[in-house]
């Protein structure tokens, strides 16, 4: 962190001088490690058109956090980590079984998780308020730890881009053609969807509950309106998360407002941009 904290003060910002705002400095770097994770999961989410699927799996995650609070673990983002994997498991095993649409398998999950959540967070007469910092979260209360974990979490979904990417995308656009080929649905399925978990689950403290879902289809929507190949689709959803994750964070903090609706703003702004872009493109 030293040699981040140096580079940082080289920033003609005031918080940015040598020695004050650590939690700033902490700040800029989780969003630099945070956003690259949602511009790369973006286009996928956007692709499968599972665009609610984050949401749920934000409620399932929520509820492993109460969990883990009433049973007493002094971090209870892993029993959370954990649920979240077991949900994304369970939703890609039961959407493989049945007919029903994807987003209504979602709703059942996503109802269901909510409502398991709300149940153990009360459970006892307790109150639900020590959890309203989930619902807008607090990106300037991360850790150091927390962003090395990130940052390992992001250099394992790069190379599962570098891997995958041709599969994903084939398996997200042509199921059937993917199939001929002898891709494995289920298991390219299973995979990227706990990405999506352990990422919506690890970050959800400092996005917050209300508008994580935002952040991982708002870029890959943006970009999904000028790409005209998947490099450029790829490269422009990265572009779009890591700028609006930026502008957002110092919006937010020159204006005194939440950084995770700050920054999901700035994405409704490029996305605004790419259809107006688009449109006179047409």
């Amino acid at each position: 962190m030293r040699i981040w904290y140096a580079l940082v003060d080289l920033l003609p910002f005031a918080w940015a001088e040598p020695g004050r705002m650590l939690f700033m400095k902490n700040a800029l770097l989780a969003v630099l490690v945070i956003s690259p994770l949602f511009g790369l999961l973006s286009t996928m989410v956007v692709e499968k058109r599972m665009s609610f699927f984050s949401d749920a799996l934000g409620h399932s995650a929520f509820t492993g956090i109460a969990a883990g609070t009433l049973a007493g673990f002094s971090d209870p983002s892993w029993c959370a980590v954990a649920l979240a994997i077991c949900f994304a498991l369970l939703f890609t095993w039961v959407r493989e079984r049945t007919r029903l649409a994807s987003d209504t398998v979602i709703g059942v999950f996503s109802s269901t998780a909510v409502a398991l959540g709300i149940f153990l967070s009360t459970l006892g007469g307790r109150s639900f308020t020590k959890f309203n910092t989930l619902l807008v979260g607090d990106i300037l209360s991360v850790t150091p730890g927390k962003i090395a974990l990130l940052a390992l979490i992001l250099a394992l979904v790069v190379v599962l881009w570098f891997l995958s990417l041709n599969q994903l995308t084939l398996s997200a656009v042509h199921p059937a053609l993917a199939r001929s080929r002898g891709i494995q649905l289920w298991r390219m399925e299973a995979l990227f969807n706990c990405a999506v978990a352990v990422v919506v689950t690890l970050t959800m403290t400092w996005v917050g509950l209300l508008v994580i879902n935002s952040l991982l289809v708002l870029p890959g929507a943006a970009a999904r309106n000028v790409a005209g190949n998947l490099r450029r689709y790829t490269l422009f959803s990265l572009l779009s998360a890591v700028i609006s994750g930026v502008a957002g964070l110092m919006m937010s903090y020159y204006i005194g407002a939440s950084a995770g609706a700050s920054i999901t703003l700035i994405c409704a702004i490029c996305f605004g941009a790419t259809y107006l872009m688009r449109g006179n493109a047409k």
